[in-house]
């Protein structure tokens, strides 16, 4: 689940630092304003994939996906960009989840199994 989840997080920051740009060259955001958010996000992504060994770093996940759809009131395609990360990023934490929880079960039955015999 972490691979997949800090690979999701890795990627949005890309997409966040060249929002950038787009925010203050086609949208007319303030350079401060474009720096602090399309940067600060994308910086946020960055520790968080790297924190990802705590439970805790998935709620921030969680709230980085709502900042980045929320991006979508100073630039209107983050809303769309926003909402694609947003599912990629709960695809990856649910089927992670899902893959955890298989290998959890496999292992369970396989030393089950083997103690049979």
């Amino acid at each position: 689940m972490r691979g997949m989840c800090a690979a999701m997080l890795s990627l949005e920051a890309i997409i966040l630092a060249l929002a950038v740009p787009v925010m203050i060259s086609v949208e007319d955001v303030s350079t401060p304003l474009a720096l602090t958010l399309g940067l600060g996000l994308a910086a946020l992504c960055l520790l968080t994939a790297g924190a990802l060994r705590r439970p805790e770093a998935y709620v921030v996940g969680h709230l980085i996906q709502v900042g980045a759809i929320c991006l979508g009131f100073l630039v209107p395609v983050m809303f769309f960009v926003g909402a694609m990360f947003a599912a990629l990023w709960f695809g990856a934490y649910f089927l992670g989840r899902k893959i955890e929880a298989d290998k959890a079960r496999w292992a369970a039955e396989a030393e089950g199994g083997s103690g049979a015999t």
